[in-house]
């Protein structure tokens, strides 16, 4: 299975494609739809901050724990976010998805459903991960409940798991899909992708 190579998943009208350098300027643009950084659930930079986040992401995929994805909407090729695997576990066959983010006028679209159908469907039937975790925020409830809706288990809440930016400590709230459990998962997803 694993180690994972960069490589370019696509829907209709998704593109997750290797993150690169080239990506700041247009990391930086679609951080700016919400102010992203001001969001204290999740750990996206000021756009400033973006050359030094990519290259830190490029650095871990480098080291074989990470995959890093520049989230493109296909019409007008617009760079709406990026997610990744990481914490790769090459030896157990497990991945986690994470360090998602999406631009605030491109949440609760198509993108985060068409995004993980890729990266579950690259996990399950290309990787064959014995499982892929999903964490979040105990207390993202937009983000828990777009995991749950995936049909992804809790698997339990890590306790002071995280120093945030801002400072607070943060839970984090463990969920995973198992092989097993993919067929339904993936038929949830593709109902939705298809209305």
């Amino acid at each position: 299975m694993l180690p994972i190579q960069p490589v370019t998943l696509e829907t209709d009208r998704l593109m997750l494609r290797p993150m690169s350098l080239d990506d700041v300027p247009a990391f930086g643009e679609a951080a700016r739809d919400g102010n992203q950084w001001e969001k204290k659930t999740t750990t996206v930079p000021r756009p400033e901050g973006f050359e030094e986040y990519v290259r830190r992401a490029l650095e871990l995929q480098a080291a074989g724990l990470a995959l890093p994805f520049t989230t493109v909407v296909k019409d007008g090729n617009r760079v709406v976010g990026s997610t990744r695997f990481m914490n790769i576990d090459a030896v157990n066959q497990r991945v986690e998805i994470g360090t998602t983010w999406i631009a605030k006028s491109w949440q609760r679209t198509f993108v985060n459903t068409h995004a993980k159908f890729l990266m579950l469907r690259h996990a399950f039937e290309v990787l064959g991960c014995n499982a892929v975790e999903i964490r979040t925020h105990s207390q993202n409830d937009q983000s828990r409940a777009a995991i749950e809706r995936l049909g992804a288990k809790l698997d339990g809440i890590l306790r002071r798991h995280m120093i945030m930016p801002d400072g607070h400590i943060r839970d984090t709230a463990v969920y995973s899909i198992l092989p097993e459990e993919w067929p339904a998962v993936k038929a949830r997803l593709e109902q939705r992708m298809s209305t």
